[in-house]
């Protein structure tokens, strides 16, 4: 039989009530108290009913979370990032996949799941600000990733020109002259035009010359993307001594050509990366890559939704989340006695 609160209070000889702000941890109770409640919690093995929780509060106790690339290795991480800054509030997330077509994510945004969650936290790729501009429904809604809107939700980012700088100047200080962007893209995909942006203010900042023959176009972000747009860089005849690369997969398939052609990396061609995800730690060359800090934006996507839901509505904030350049053998090389490359 389920354990109740009832049978809580019986056991540590207090009131329903008593238990009840433990287990919602209500602050002005005794450390005694609490540990005399938590240790009838234990002994019953209790285990609150989330979901009458929720309901009493009219909520279904959901966060629905709409990605573009399941198969993408960020996306992938950030999902489970979410999933657990969710638990920590007793929420559990839906996951959609809009694949990065229109019409799907203006599906998501416009709540044909409105019956089912608490809030949305949406990554677009497509969806244009006039999708949002009339959004009927009012479930809140979080938006991730660099596209802007000019609209009021909450919108939670990484400075991908400042990050882009980061990585350029990282390779400039290796003494690298010729430094290759891969993963460019036509159209209006802002995160791809603003790394570009970033890699070609660096490189004039320090006097560079930002050739646009260096730069080299791709239809996708993934490790063939990457593998096809070096070898026509080289194809080219032109050698560049290293590489920004758009993402890690992109960076990942670019290593394998410059590899196949004889090329070693870091010793000819330095290489960077763009998301720190977990295979670029493990390669034969462990890859140097800028590492947005993905617990914190789901962090903050969950407690922009749960704020929203408490009715603590602020103006709607544009957030920058942190990164960090990290340096492992594609820029260093081996250093013997040095951390491991899962670091």
């Amino acid at each position: 039989m389920r354990v109740s609160l009832k049978d809580v209070a019986a056991h540590a000889g207090v009131s329903i009530k008593t238990v009840s702000n433990v287990v919602n941890n209500y602050p002005y109770v005794t450390p005694a108290m609490r540990e005399r409640v938590q240790r009838a919690i234990d002994e019953l093995g209790y285990r609150p009913n989330l979901t009458a929780r929720h309901l009493r509060k009219g909520r279904t106790g959901i966060i629905a979370l709409a990605l573009p690339e399941l198969g993408n290795p960020y996306f992938a991480e950030l999902a489970a990032a979410v999933i657990d800054a969710a638990a920590e509030h007793d929420y559990i997330v839906l996951l959609d996949h809009t694949r990065g077509q229109r019409e799907q994510e203006v599906l998501v945004s416009q709540g044909f799941r409105a019956r089912v969650i608490d809030g949305l936290i949406l990554s677009p790729i497509e969806l244009e600000a006039e999708d949002l501009r009339d959004r009927a429904e009012h479930v809140p809604l979080v938006l991730l990733g660099e596209r802007h809107y000019d609209l009021p939700y909450d919108h939670i980012a990484v400075d991908n020109v400042a990050a882009a700088r980061t990585a350029v100047r990282h390779l400039i200080a290796l003494g690298r002259r010729e430094v290759a962007f891969i993963g460019a893209r036509q159209g209006h995909n802002e995160p791809a035009q603003l790394r570009v942006r970033g890699w070609r203010e660096e490189l004039m900042a320090a006097g560079r010359s930002a050739d646009d023959g260096l730069v080299a176009t791709t239809d996708g972000w993934g490790h063939a993307d990457g593998a096809a747009a070096m070898a026509r860089i080289l194809d080219t005849g032109r050698r560049p001594d290293a590489v920004f690369a758009y993402n890690d997969p992109v960076a990942i398939g670019a290593m394998r050509v410059l590899h196949e052609r004889g090329l070693r990396i870091p010793e000819d061609v330095a290489v960077v990366g763009f998301d720190d995800v977990i295979e670029g730690r493990f390669g034969m060359v462990s890859l140097t890559s800028i590492s947005p800090d993905k617990e914190a934006i789901a962090r903050l996507a969950v407690e922009s939704i749960l704020r929203r839901l408490e009715g603590e509505a602020p103006e709607p904030r544009r957030i920058w989340a942190e990164y960090r350049l990290i340096e492992r053998e594609s820029t260093r090389g081996r250093v013997p006695g040095a951390d491991s490359p899962a670091g």
